[in-house]
């Protein structure tokens, strides 16, 4: 079962490479997005799926990443893909410097303090204007072929993934999972708690940054409003506990699900799609509390 599982995704990597030569740009700037999402939604899962430290504010490091790189890009003039993964690393210092005294909070305490650090970033990209433009907003150079930003996208959902397929095979996974489940109880039984939250913490940092500094590439247009965004705030939160938080693949599935729902919604009811998705969104999680993986692992 695992092997055949592989074999189809393997597939599936080697079609989706070949999209943008089929010059559809609709199917592939939605793919490109769902791309993006995959990686905000796996990100989120690797630190609140296993460790059960849900936070409310990971579009923070999505906005840093963007803001990040925006600046490399029009300040200094650096190219685009450079300043992404420069944007990844200033998300990376904010996480090294807030990680600690915010994994010392649990529960509500933990959530509500990432909602305020994220809204803190919000503000702190308003007032300082020279840098980032403040309420204006910061323009940058348009990325003429969309199929670069779509390989960029892809790549780094794609390592992403591979990172959390080795987290939720790993003796690390195992121990995260242990903290999720009872801290105290994991910490008795000698699993260094404290270092493999702020691990977690980390990798949960780098890749909303890095897809932070792409996805402005691609707006050409960066604004705190939307690099902050409650939206994608939602999104990362919703799309893994779709698909089935603490899971490898629920993270992916949640993301292509409510992206295909989005997508027909808006192109079927465009005045009444917002309203019929979360409808769509309670009825899910209400009807499936363990994510659509849930259905397969009671088959098995």
């Amino acid at each position: 079962m695992r092997s055949r599982l592989k074999i189809i995704l393997l597939g599936m990597v080697v079609l989706l490479s070949f999209l943008p030569q089929m010059e559809v740009p609709y199917l592939t700037t939605l793919v490109l997005f769902i791309f993006m999402y995959a990686v905000l939604a796996e990100s989120w899962n690797i630190l609140s799926g296993y460790t059960g430290y849900f936070s409310f504010g990971h579009v923070t490091f999505f906005g840093v990443g963007a803001y990040g790189s925006g600046i490399f890009i029009a300040k200094l003039g650096w190219h685009w893909s450079v300043a992404a993964l420069m944007g990844g690393m200033w998300a990376l210092l904010l996480a090294l410097v807030v990680g600690y005294p915010l994994l010392r909070l649990k529960g509500p305490f933990f959530a509500i303090s990432m909602l305020g650090l994220s809204q803190t970033m919000r503000l702190s990209a308003l007032i300082f204007g020279r840098l980032t433009g403040g309420g204006l907003g910061m323009s940058l150079p348009p990325v003429q072929n969309l199929s670069e930003i779509y390989y960029a996208m892809g790549t780094v959902a794609l390592i992403v993934s591979l990172c959390a397929y080795y987290i939720d095979r790993s003796k690390f996974g195992l121990s995260l999972i242990a903290i999720r489940e009872d801290e105290i109880a994991a910490a008795a039984t000698g699993i260094h708690t404290e270092r493999y939250k702020y691990i977690a913490f980390l990798l949960s940092a780098i890749f909303p940054g890095i897809v932070g500094g792409v996805y402005g590439t691609y707006l050409s247009y960066l604004h705190p409003d939307d690099m902050f965004s409650l939206g994608f705030n939602i999104k990362m939160i919703i799309m893994p506990i779709l698909g089935g938080a603490g899971t490898f693949l629920g993270p992916i599935i949640g993301a292509v699900a409510l992206s295909v729902i989005s997508e027909i919604l808006w192109v079927k009811f465009p005045f009444f799609h917002l309203g019929l998705y979360g409808i769509i969104i309670v009825i899910l999680v209400l009807y499936l509390p363990n994510g659509i993986t849930g259905l397969f692992q009671r088959r098995d």
